[in-house]
């Protein structure tokens, strides 16, 4: 088959201009098809650390479920919860009394700290992330009720 007889995209080049022109065609479709690859590739790895994160989620949820059986362990037969019935605090003449002091810092801020301490994270890091985003001015309370006091 002569050349004049070829498809215009199968015939040889008859200039530099004109192969300039299909090198530029043949490495936009590649770079076209290197984004959907890539795209693909960012779409399945956030997939899988949501999964992950998912499951990681899970397994901190049963160890903490497991310490507080180890902590108040449940009667046989008896299901019930971990968490004290909440009391009455009305003086005799009605007034709400005055309750113990809150400990400082959230649930939230302890629930980190205690799930960064399980995952291996070191006071330095779970203090920094404790001040920046639950902005705790003072932190050893929290820390030292889930890591010890320190040394």
């Amino acid at each position: 088959m002569s050349a004049e007889k070829l498809p215009p995209r199968d015939r040889p080049p008859t200039s530099a201009a004109d192969a300039a022109s299909r090198l530029a065609t043949i490495v936009d479709a590649a770079e076209r098809a290197a984004a959907g690859v890539i795209d693909d590739a960012e779409k399945q790895a956030r997939q899988q650390i949501e999964e992950a994160r998912g499951r990681a989620d899970r397994i901190v949820a049963e160890r903490l479920r497991e310490l507080a059986d180890e902590l108040d362990p449940p009667e046989a037969g008896v299901v019930r919860g971990h968490l004290k019935p909440v009391e009455d605090h009305r003086g005799e003449d009605g007034e709400v009394a005055e309750m113990a002091p809150r400990h400082s810092g959230s649930a939230g801020a302890r629930l980190l700290a205690t799930q960064m301490a399980i995952s291996g994270a070191g006071r330095d890091e779970i203090e920094a992330r404790l001040r920046g985003g639950f902005e705790i001015e003072d932190t050893s309370e929290i820390l030292d009720a889930i890591l010890g006091p320190e040394s």
